[in-house]
């Protein structure tokens, strides 16, 4: 086994270590993207590229939004009950 293919294994071995703050929660968007991806390759009838990537983006936006109003509602609803 070469170096380079038991480092690359040996990376996986260890979780990511991925805080809570605002840097942190950029890594949502690679997720939300991959989820708004797969989500409409299996439920398009016929994929075409522009219909495909227009369908993609407004559900990685819908995501994005929802997931930052609840997480703004969270926050108002953690500050008055502290």
């Amino acid at each position: 086994m070469s170096v380079i293919t038991a480092f690359a294994i040996a990376t996986f071995t260890m979780p990511e270590r991925i805080g809570v703050d605002a840097s942190g929660m950029l890594w949502l968007l690679p997720l939300a993207a991959s989820i708004a991806v797969v989500y409409k390759a299996t439920k398009l009838q016929k994929i075409k590229a522009a219909n495909f990537i227009k369908e993609s983006t407004v559900l990685f936006c819908s995501i994005v939004v929802f997931m930052t109003i609840t997480a703004l509602v969270l926050l108002a609803l953690s500050w008055l009950v502290t």
